[in-house]
Order: structure tokens, then sequence, then C-alpha cells
């Protein structure tokens, strides 16, 4: 027999009845029934109840045994009485009685509970990141993890696109994000960078004439940690191909997304349809690039109703430049409860407030306004608003003014939380949703000078032509996709013409020697015959974290960091020892304690 199992603790079946077997695992926990012991052995295919009792020769042993030891048996196997049978485990016909024992591995006191999914402290758990894997739900996570790869992956090269591998260590290349920098030991005073994606080196491949790539790329950027993204790695399929347009993208990559999707979401219906929506039409409706669609509520502009109205706030801020005033509708939130509470949000979130107005019945069975706003703006603006709305009695309509970017991601906060507690928002579903033509450039509202708003490698729709332009109207072929509130593809075809470079970087203040020194392999090789390319990155984490539904992307990583950036288990970041920063040739400056 083998030295540790015959069979692993989610094989045996009624039809192992009678068979003496050897099985290793750890310990799920001990149960006592007056002198016999039950003992659930756990491993990673399953659950096995294990029965010893005072005539085993065993029993002493087992007296002994504790929660997650790691332990080795040999038994016999059983059927279980029917009163006894477990019709949750694939195992639970059966019971196996323990002849002997050996404890392969004794465990300390526990630090935190494996049985059971009770919440501990995120800083216990990180520390003994090996004994919160052993739980159920997370090790669960993480064979979806391996799946939802293994599929993508089978699903690539079902479409004809080749696996490569690009360089770890690279060149500094601003992607959006801070570099993790490498010191090099062979040429003193200069550093390699870890890739924030593999963006220059697939575009390298396309102009090496490999029509189609993937791959299943770390990607490494010093960020600040939030609930869907890692503060240092994060893994995405990246993908590129030539000789393709936009919608040529879209329609490769979806079928893609799609299929992990409803292979893996869990019975939860997967919106086939994805709309296309601008940028603008997305900042404007949901406040946000990454849409909630899940939430069916639109925000509008409601600019008209208040110039010149007796509301003086709004109608003053109306006569500075830039300025509009927005309107978030709320089906069913015609209370003043609600309203309040709305109102009591805004300024929570650093704003003097939200207005409102709510639709009631009046005593004489008609239809009214009511709130302060209702007051100011008299009964004609009100029913005009109520229309553009589509709004009835029992509805309310909350609005926001200023310049959209200071105050449309206050507005999207409150969309999604009017959709939530209001019951519009149908969480039990997938909505996917492509936004597109994304402005490449922004003005500097203090110095007026122009610069990147969004991806600078993307081609400008219109090409060059464009670029004679205003900075500010120039659209990309960049894209995300959205699903459920988070980004989960980016990507764009991209500018592959060295002239239409030059002058995209020159817009922003970027000299052409500046160009040839940030960017000098890409631009190099793009004067040698590059194809029209373009692709996109999926990032794999999120895509697990909304497939298990959990709400931190932490819970399918395997070894993920704190919110500090810090690896609580492996002690990382460390401090290096004089030898090694005398051999790097580096001398610490560290800030005041």
């Amino acid at each position: 027999m083998h030295p540790y199992r015959s069979h692993t603790c989610g094989d045996l079946r009624l039809s192992d009845e009678g068979q003496t077997i050897r099985l290793s695992g750890w310990v799920h926990r001990v149960r006592d029934h007056g002198g016999v012991l039950f003992i659930d052995l756990r491993d990673h295919y399953g659950m096995t109840q294990c029965v010893v009792d005072p005539d085993s020769a065993a029993f002493g042993l087992a007296e002994t045994v504790r929660s997650e030891w790691c332990i080795r048996i040999d038994a016999s196997v059983k059927k279980r009485t029917e009163e006894t049978i477990n019709p949750d485990l694939p195992t639970g016909e059966i019971e196996v009685f323990i002849r002997d024992m050996e404890v392969l591995g004794s465990a300390k006191e526990l630090p935190l509970p494996v049985f059971g999914e009770q919440e501990y402290p995120e800083e216990v758990r990180l520390k003994y990141r090996f004994l919160d894997l052993r739980r159920e739900k997370l090790h669960n996570n993480m064979i979806l993890r391996s799946n939802v790869v293994r599929d993508i992956r089978d699903r690539m090269w079902a479409i004809g696109f080749n696996e490569f591998q690009t360089p770890i260590i690279t060149a500094s290349s601003p992607e959006g994000a801070r570099d993790f920098l490498v010191p090099s030991r062979l040429h003193p005073g200069k550093f390699y960078a870890l890739p924030q994606a593999p963006q220059q080196f697939k575009q390298l491949l396309m102009v090496s004439g490999f029509d189609k790539y993937f791959q299943i790329a770390p990607c490494f950027r010093d960020e600040d940690p939030r609930a869907d993204r890692s503060p240092t790695d994060f893994y995405q399929l990246d993908m590129e191909m030539s000789f393709v347009t936009q919608q040529e993208v879209f329609d490769t990559i979806e079928p893609v997304i799609a299929g992990v999707f409803e292979k893996f979401g869990k019975d939860r219906p997967v919106n086939r349809n994805w709309p296309q929506i601008s940028y603008k039409d997305s900042a404007l409706w949901y406040g946000t690039d990454k849409p909630d669609l899940r939430n069916p509520i639109k925000m509008q502009i409601v600019s008209e109703h208040f110039a010149g109205s007796g509301f003086a706030i709004f109608a003053n801020l109306l006569e500075q430049p830039g300025t509009e005033i927005r309107a978030i509708p709320a089906p069913k939130g015609g209370s003043r409860k609600f309203c309040d509470r709305m109102n009591k949000f805004a300024q929570g979130e650093g704003l003097p407030g939200m207005g409102y107005i709510f639709w009631r019945k009046a005593e004489d069975g008609s239809m009214e306004a009511a709130g302060p706003l209702a007051k100011n703006i008299g009964p004609e603006r009100t029913e005009a608003i109520r229309q553009q709305l589509g709004l009835d009695v029992g509805d309310a309509a909350f609005f926001l003014g200023g310049k959209p970017k200071q105050f449309q991601a206050v507005a999207g906060k409150a969309r999604m939380i009017i959709g939530d507690e209001l019951g519009h928002t149908d969480k039990d579903r997938f909505e996917f949703a492509w936004i597109v033509d994304f402005p490449i450039y922004e003005k500097d509202e203090e110095t007026g000078e122009i610069d990147f708003e969004h991806n600078p490698f993307s081609m400008p729709q219109g090409g060059m032509e464009a670029l004679e332009g205003d900075p500010l109207e120039v659209l990309g072929y960049q894209y995300d996709l959205s699903c459920n509130g988070h980004e989960l593809v980016s990507g764009a075809i991209r500018n592959h013409k060295p002239e239409i470079m030059y002058k995209a970087f020159e817009i922003a203040g970027y000299p052409n020697e500046e160009v040839d020194k940030r960017f000098g392999g890409m631009v190099n090789a793009f004067q040698y015959g590059a194809p029209p390319h373009g692709g996109c990155a999926a990032g794999i984490d999120r895509i697990v974290m909304l497939l298990a539904d959990e709400a931190n992307i932490r819970e399918v990583m395997l070894f993920p960091m704190n919110q500090k950036a810090e690896d609580l288990m492996m002690g990382a970041p460390s401090m290096p020892d004089t030898a090694q920063l005398r051999e790097l040739h580096l001398r610490l400056n560290l800030p005041d304690a």
C-alpha cells in the first residue's frame, strides 16, 4: 500500500464498503460521543468521517489529536446507518473505522479557526495565510481561479492565439502608475523596472509578425490599494492582434469573457448584448466610466429648468462657464425621510448637500411636488422636470450642480445607493458595457497646459488630421469593458505611425527627443513596417472576484499584501543589509521618523 494514502478524502463511496484503505489529511474537527471519537478528516479533495472506539489500537493516539493536525490512518470502510447519512457530503453514505494512525505533523494552538467561515482580523488572516487558505470558501476561490485561468487559455488557443512570455525585468515606462524599480549591480546608478504591463513588448511582437498574441501576464504597479485593486501586483489576460479594427477586437474578446462568466458564474444570467457607450455619456448618465448597468437609473442634465429660476444657488451657478445641473431620478424614493438621508450622504462626501423634489398625492387627490426646491422654482418648472425624468407620485429626484468633474463621482455613488436602497438594482446577474470614445487630452485648470487624460499610445480618431484641431476634442480608439461597476478590460487600437505619435506627444508638451528617450525601442521599430494593431487586457483577479461573488480582491489572491502593501507572512518589504547596499552602490536617505 502507498505510504500515505490509497484514496483521497473525497473518493470513498458505498461501493467501497468492506475495503481496507489508507487516508492522509488534516483533522477538521474531533467529536467525542460517549467514548467513541469521530474525526472529520479533510484534504484537498473532500472530507471523510472517521470513527475510532476504545477497542482500536489507535484509540490512545486518537485522543491526543486536535484540529489541523496532519495524520495518516488505516481503516475499513463501513456503511452508515440510515439516520446518520449526510447528503451534503459526497462521502456521506460511508464512514471509516480507524485501525491504525500516525501523526505526520502536529499543530500548535491555532491563531485563527479553520473550521467554519468566521470573520477574523485581516492582520491575522494575512500573517497566517497558509492556514486561512485551508478554509473551505477561500480554498474553493483558489480552485475557481485556477480553473478560470485554464479555461481562458483554452479559449484563446482555440481561436488561433499563440502564447508568449515577455520580460519581467525591463526599462521604466509610464503606464499611469508608479514603477517598482530594481537597482542594477552591473550598471551602478542605473535601474531596471518591473513591467506595469507588457504593453510595449506585445506591440513589438506585432511588428515582428506574430499576428495573434496572448499571455496570462503578471503586472507590477506601485499603487494605492482599494477593494478591487492590489497595491503591488496582479495578473491579466493580455492580448494583441494585427490588422484589426476596434470592433474586431470586441468581437474576438467578447465570446471569451462571456463564455467564462457563463461557465463559472453559478447560473447567474450573463447579458450577451453589450452596449457601446461613449465616455462622455457614461460620465453623464452614471457618474463613472465603469457603470453598473444592473441599476437602470440614468442621470440627466436639467440646467434649463433652473436657469433664471427662484433657486438662487443653482441660478447663479449656471452663470459661470462650464457648469450644469444634473438630476438623479429616484423612482419610489418619494419620502422626506429618504430624501433627507440622501442629502446627509452628500454632505458626508464633502458637498454642501443635494437638492431634492418628491412628488406625493395632495389632499384633493391631485399630484403635488414637495421639498425646498419645488417651492423655490414653482410648479411649472417642477412639472417640466418631472415629465423630463418620467417620474410619478411616490417618486423623487435629486440634484447636483457645478462643474461636472467636481461632483459627478459623488453623483455616481448616490445613483448606486438610490438603486440599491429602493430595490432597482438586480444583484443576481452580470451586465457588461463597452465604454468607448475616450478623450486623449485634458487641460489643467490651474496652468492651462494640455496633458494626456488617457492612454497616450491610442490612435487618435481621424489620425493626424484630428491632431491639427482642438486637442480637447480629440478622441482615441480606446475602450474599457465594465461589468457590474468594475473595469474588467482596457485596451486600444494603437498609434503605430511615428509621425502621428510624435505629434500626439508634442501637443502634450513632450519633444521628439523625450519620446525617443522614453520609448526609443518602440518608436524605432515602428519605422520598419509596423502593421495596424490593437488589443486589450482583462484583469484575472477582478474576473474571479466577480465570479466568486467577493467584495474584496484579496479573497481571490493566494498571498496578497495588506492595505499598506506589506506581506505580513514573509516580512516584506524588508531592510537590505549593508553588504547588499554596498554591492549595489546604494546609500539610504530615509525620511525623518
